[in-house]
């Protein structure tokens, strides 16, 4: 079930991207390339076609982000952080360190 939910976040990701890079902005950009296209959307052309094709595609995106969050959560039985162990600093003595020896001075008569 989850590999049916992966391959259609692909098909998903796709479609949102090619349907942004369809779409007219201030720069043109590729949306030169959907004039033709405008009688078969209406007067109005492939925009506000577009628009809803976005709005859905990504509607339908984030669903499907969520139910692969839940089925891979249910799949690992768990999170990463109930397995975390925080490492415990190991027991320092209660003994204070000594002090160095003061070096000894030889003196010869």
């Amino acid at each position: 079930m989850t590999e049916l939910f992966f391959v259609l976040e692909f098909i998903l990701a796709a479609v949102i991207t090619i349907a942004v890079l369809l779409q007219k902005s201030s720069s043109i950009g590729l949306g030169v390339y959907s004039g033709s296209n405008e009688s078969l959307f209406g007067a109005k052309g492939p925009g506000g076609f577009l628009a809803k094709l976005t709005l859905v595609a990504g509607l339908l995106f984030v669903l499907n982000t969520i139910a692969l969050a839940y089925l891979y959560n249910q799949q690992s039985g768990g999170s990463v952080i109930d397995s975390y162990e925080p490492s415990v600093p190991q027991a320092v003595s209660e003994e204070a360190p000594s002090a160095p020896a003061a070096p000894i001075t030889v003196t010869t008569e």
